[in-house]
């Protein structure tokens, strides 16, 4: 009697990010490796069909993300707000479960956080409440700060959400804050520039494909102009950004193989829960702090889940 042959399940994978940026390298490790665990063998059961939108333009993003629905996968795994929202516009049947997005219950993407409802479901960035602490962090490590230019991306409800947070709990840290909403590089460089012209100035970014797409130079800018700066991913930090504090990403995407596993087996997006992040990391790049003249105390650094020397 002839061996049964094993179905093969074709997914998915999404991201606005490079294939050779090392966070989407060790974010797509943990995800094959956790599908691995639970199974899941590319070669054997599994097929894993890759799109990158190097680029992070929305053109980029939303041709990546036809050519994936066009292959008409089991399953799509969207790395982000904006890999999401053009999947979500193309397709309301084939499951997706997503990570690093914010709000996707004001976004539309499901019905609520409990009963996602259609066919999306997955991990969310953070809760809104979470862009307050980059302020009150600011004020922690650099005391003399006054004034911060808040990084933002106000085409997207979570550039917008970010920042009202952050404007409601700017007067009672006593930091008066303005948005700068950049569109590339030139923009920033110009902002942070003219910025820099009065003093006790910083800097907060908030969580968008573009400052991730450009954590480096936008490090690179603050550092140079002499602005503490606070940011979400420890990506930032790692690339030689003052302070970064936000959810563990790689993390995420280990978790994300768990919803992609039970699916399929036969659960249903509509039915799993959309999940936040329980814990948040704190890391300090000290080179950077040096660099800024900032003296952090034994207590500040012993508050950081990670130093970066």
């Amino acid at each position: 009697m002839a061996q049964q042959t094993e179905q093969v399940r074709r997914i998915g994978v999404l991201s606005g990010i490079s294939e050779t940026d090392p966070e989407t390298k060790a974010r797509l490790a943990a995800f094959v490796g956790e599908l691995g665990q639970r199974g899941w063998t590319e070669g054997r059961n599994l097929t894993i069909e890759y799109r990158f939108a190097t680029g992070g333009t929305g053109a980029e993003i939303r041709k990546a993300a036809e050519e994936l629905v066009a292959i008409r996968p089991d399953l799509i795994l969207a790395i982000g707000s904006n890999a999401l929202d053009y999947l979500f516009q193309l397709t309301r049947t084939v499951p997706i479960v997503f990570t690093i997005t914010t709000d996707p219950v004001g976004s539309g993407y499901v019905e609520s956080l409990s009963e996602p409802g259609g066919n999306v479901t997955g991990f969310m960035t953070f809760d809104y409440d979470l862009s307050g602490k980059w302020l009150e962090l600011l004020k922690q490590i650099s005391p003399n700060v006054t004034r911060a230019v808040v990084v933002r991306d106000p085409r997207t409800a979570s550039g917008i959400g970010q920042f009202a947070v952050i404007q409601s709990v700017s007067r009672s840290i006593g930091i008066e804050v303005t948005p700068v909403d950049p569109h590339n590089r030139d923009d920033m460089e110009r902002a942070l520039a003219a910025f820099a012209r009065r003093p006790n100035g910083g800097v907060i970014v908030t969580a968008s494909p573009l400052a991730a797409l450009h954590r480096e130079f936008i490090a690179t800018l603050a550092n140079r102009y002499k602005l503490p700066a606070v940011y979400p991913e420890r990506f930032f930090a790692a690339a030689g950004g003052l302070v970064s504090y936000g959810p563990d990403f790689v993390e995420q995407h280990r978790l994300a193989a768990s919803y992609v596993d039970r699916i399929l087996r036969g659960e249903k997006p509509a039915n799993l829960p959309v999940q936040a992040p329980n814990k948040y990391t704190l890391v300090i790049n000290l080179k950077a702090a040096k660099s800024l003249g900032l003296a952090l105390s034994p207590t500040q650094l012993a508050r950081a889940d990670e130093v970066i020397e």
